[in-house]
């Protein structure tokens, strides 16, 4: 043994601090047993067990198989009971633990042990025949599941069928005779599958049992939840071998879940959900609808006076609201796991302003405890009260929100229309894990049974997704795709309302009101203002955006983009005549005509941030996205002079083609498009600088007081070309602001993203007052990528090859485009100790990126008006990495 690697820990052996080594679960109860919490005896087999297997292509490690058979007999030796042993038979569960919590994505096996050798043993410890043939069967459905790969529809019809046959509509009213009969017939219908009868050997079942846990770990279901949650796929899974506790041992004997706090809402009260007569397995897969905790009170008051004491100690010891599950097998209270709890975004800031409230955590623990992404949940939108429709069933609000969508009752078809961009509302008897990937692009969940605990409700709040769970009276055909309940039947793609805030179902489409922000979502977002060092501002092209912006606490606009103005169908015909015209004259006519168009424009942002810095990005785009098809205008000259067409008509229609012709190009989003087109047409930039300043005098004169104006210009990858621009657009703000006998500081910068643009900033910088990096399009050239044929394409198949990490125009390729950001930073500061530099590509609100800035030393980032809140989280934690100590580990 001490030639070997160490891959086995028993119970007494670990704690807290040896997470990652143990896994979540295994790491928790041990942590529970050395502050004296009753768990049941266990030991672990590591994570480092896992991850080795994986790198074998599922070949053990050495020694792995003999540590795992010596760490059985040690569990052996203190329980007093032997695993196959007729006479006093130790029974176990197989279960999964994860680093980082995954519910319900791998797979569990409980009852191994039992066996025809040993069940009538355990009946007769029990005092319970009926208890110990309950064990059997499931012990064969979940080991013929999860290690033999049989479906669980054979066994699920089977039961089916039987309690069918006994006219009942519980499995807990079928009687022990009834359940022998149902062991024979899983052993039989087993062994038809399998071709074969699988072994009885528990000793081999155990080996059998820790390898399907290993593998579950790669399983579709894992891998979604993973992808959706950025777990890494290289952590592994820890197995736990515990020893059985039964809750199914008759009405002494329950099981359930409980939560310290109210996931869904944060408050501090009794939250949970048991079973009598059960395993733990019936009230997470929503197979039978629990009852709330506070009924155990009645039914089992030691065990739950036990609970409530154990659950405030939990709570205390580790500082944070617990997910716990515990069993109690005739009285006796035992605690199998405990977790911080999933909650949702408006229960994740209550909790953490209470518990920095009653002193347990500091403002900066509680800031690095909330998930940033998790914001967005409360900033979408809620059913309107003020509609008329009435609910056609209500359900347990088991998370927060309003889903609206089209019925769709498979995972398969919720995915296929999901990623299509359709609103789908998944509706299930109850989820299973292998639900994931649906509910993943589902608007909300809907489940016939289940609990406030069960998976759908659990997943769902990780997500922020609505879900009605347990809903009354409704039946589901899987089949027929409808749902039925009352005289209202409901078929796939009917559109479905659900409020997972008050359990409500409504067989409609009901308006929605935006988002609420309360207290809890002002008074954190504030602690985290207190902290943060980058700045934060929004991307805002309209007077609307750019005041929800202003509402979501954003610090001015970094990227206000001009050529969505030029698109309105009041602008387009002035927009042609600029494009067709021959000299420069012609051209100043037609801009002349739109300089008002965007003055107006700007006066309407600038309103909605007076007082805030705006940067105003110069026209970008090619300007053939203004001009009509190649293919498509060449149709319309044909026509009209076949047509015998008013010869002036024609004539304009023929100079607009030949424009469109000069201008097609091949590849157009690398071609004459942002300084490129200003320096061909400086009439352009000129007229934009002169419509900027001059939104920026009226708003002072109207308001009292205006914006601190930027102006840039987009595109350059040579100081040449700047220094050119910036001499066209500075004369016309001097004469803008001559003529007016105003005196406003403007500053004058550009964005980088190019390649060229970051290795020369320090000669750029020379003619700029700030940068701002456009990491989209310099993720785009840096790459060679374009990112919409991209996404549509081979970028989805690298990503699952792991080719790359993570989508690059999602979250920034630190390695390669973030080099040359952090080389710009040093190169344009060096130039230019003064000068400003942010960021505004859409990465300005991804918090992986956001850290990275705040790391490179940019000043601020700006991202859309939704994303401020996750951007201004984010960049407070940043601050607190780094005063922490813990910057560079994201860097390893």
């Amino acid at each position: 043994m001490s030639d070997q690697h160490r891959y086995v820990y028993d119970l007494s052996e670990g704690s807290a601090d040896m997470k990652p080594l143990l896994g979540g679960k295994g790491a928790g109860v041990a942590e529970m047993n050395r502050v004296g919490v009753p768990v049941p005896d266990a030991f672990t087999v590591t994570t480092e067990a896992c991850v080795e297997t994986m790198r074998s292509n599922g070949e053990w490690p050495d020694g792995l198989t003999d540590q795992i058979a010596e760490g059985l007999k040690r569990l052996e030796e203190r329980t007093g009971m032997t695993l196959g042993d007729p006479e006093n038979p130790l029974l176990v569960s197989v279960r999964s633990g994860a680093v980082m919590s995954m519910p319900g994505m791998m797979d569990t096996i409980l009852n191994l042990g039992i066996s025809d050798d040993t069940v009538e043993a355990v009946g007769r410890k029990a005092g319970n025949e009926r208890f110990a043939w309950d064990c059997y069967r499931r012990f064969i459905q979940m080991y013929g599941e999860v290690v033999e790969g049989i479906d669980s529809h054979v066994y699920e019809d089977a039961l089916t069928a039987m309690k069918a046959d006994r006219g009942v509509d519980s499995d807990t009213d079928l009687n022990a005779d009834d359940l022998k009969e149902l062991v024979d017939t899983f052993k039989r219908l087993s062994n038809e599958k399998l071709g074969g009868n699988w072994t009885t050997d528990p000793r081999e079942q155990l080996m059998r049992a820790v390898d399907a846990v290993f593998r579950s770990w790669l399983n579709p279901r894992a891998f979604v939840y993973r992808k959706a949650n950025k777990i890494p796929d290289d952590l592994g899974t820890a197995v736990n071998v515990m020893q059985m506790v039964f809750g199914n041992r008759g009405d002494t004997s329950a099981t359930g879940v409980c939560f310290t706090r109210n996931p869904a809402t944060g408050d501090k009260e009794l939250y949970g959900e048991f079973l009598l007569n059960a395993q733990g397995e019936d009230v997470v897969a929503g197979i039978r609808t629990p009852k709330p905790l506070a009924e155990m009170e009645t039914v089992l008051p030691q065990a739950y006076t036990d609970l409530i004491d154990t659950m405030h100690k939990m709570e205390a010891h580790y500082r944070d609201m617990q997910d716990m599950e515990f069993t109690v097998e005739d009285g006796k209270l035992y605690l199998l796991q405990t977790r911080n709890g999933k909650r949702t975004a408006a229960a994740a800031l209550k909790v953490a302003r209470d518990l920095v409230a009653e002193g347990v955590i500091t403002k900066d623990e509680a800031l690095m405890r909330i998930a940033p992404e998790q914001l967005d949940q409360l900033l979408h939108e809620a059913i309107d009260p003020n509609h008329t429709e009435k609910p056609v069933t209500e359900g347990l609000p088991a998370s927060p929100g309003a889903a609206v969508g089209k019925a769709v009752f498979d995972a398969d078809e919720a995915a296929e229309r999901g990623e299509k961009g359709e609103k789908v509302v998944l509706i299930r008897f109850e989820t299973t894990p292998d639900d994931i990937h649906g509910v993943i692009v589902s608007q909300g969940v809907l489940t016939a049974h289940g609990g406030m605990t069960s998976h759908a409700a659990v997943v769902a709040r990780g997500m922020g997704k609505p879900c009605v769970a347990g809903a009354r009276g409704i039946k589901i055909d899987t089949d027929a795709a409808t749902l039925t309940v009352g005289d209202t039947v409901i078929h796939e793609g009917d559109m479905i309302t659900l409020n997972g805030s008050t359990g409500e179902v409504f067989a409609a489409e009901l308006p929605l009101i935006p988002p609420q922000i309360n207290e809890d979502f002002e008074e954190v977002l504030g602690w985290a203002d207190d902290v943060r060092r980058l700045g934060v501002e929004a991307n805002a092209d309209n007077g609307t955006d750019a005041a929800k912006a202003r509402e979501l606490g954003a610090e001015g606009i970094g990227l206000c983009r001009t050529e969505h103005m030029f698109f309105g169908a009041d602008r387009l015909p002035a927009i042609h005549e600029m494009i067709t015209a021959e000299t420069p004259e012609e051209r100043k006519t037609a801009v002349d005509k739109i300089l008002p168009m965007q003055q107006s424009d700007f006066e309407e942002i600038f309103t909605a941030m007076k007082g805030l810095p705006v940067t105003v990005r110069l026209l970008d785009p090619p300007l053939h996205e203004f001009l009509p098809n190649l293919v498509e205008q060449s149709l319309k000259v044909q026509e009209m002079e076949l047509t015998g067409a008013d010869p002036a008509a024609l004539d304009k229609e023929r100079r607009l083609l030949a424009q469109v012709k000069k201008l097609h190009e091949q590849n157009p989003m690398l071609g004459t498009r942002g300084v490129r087109l200003a320096m061909l047409y400086p009439e352009i930039p000129e007229m934009q600088a002169r419509a900027i300043i001059r939104a920026v005098l009226a708003v002072l004169e109207r308001e009292g007081e205006t914006v601190d104006i930027h102006i840039m210009i987009p595109l350059v990858f040579t100081p040449v070309e700047l220094d050119a621009q910036r001499k066209i657009v500075s004369e016309a703000v001097a004469d803008e602001l001559a003529k007016a006998g105003k005196d406003i500081d403007v500053k004058i910068g550009t964005m980088i993203e190019l390649p060229r643009a970051a290795l020369v900033a320090d000669k750029i910088a020379e003619y700029a007052d700030f940068f701002s990096f456009g990491t989209n399009d310099l993720t785009q050239t840096t790459l060679g990528i374009s990112r919409d044929d991209a996404e549509n394409g081979f970028l989805t198949e690298y990503l699952q090859s792991k080719v790359l990490a993570q989508n690059p125009f999602a979250s920034i390729d630190v390695d390669g485009v973030g080099q040359l950001v952090a080389g710009a930073v040093k190169k344009g500061r060096a130039a230019k100790p003064e000068i400003e530099l942010g960021v505004c590509g859409e990465h300005g609100g991804d918090p992986d990126s956001v850290h990275f800035f705040h790391r490179t030393g940019l000043d601020y980032v700006s991202c859309s008006p939704f994303r401020v809140p996750i951007a201004r989280f984010s960049a407070a934690q940043a601050a607190i990495e780094e005063k922490n100590g813990e910057a560079a580990d994201r860097d390893k």
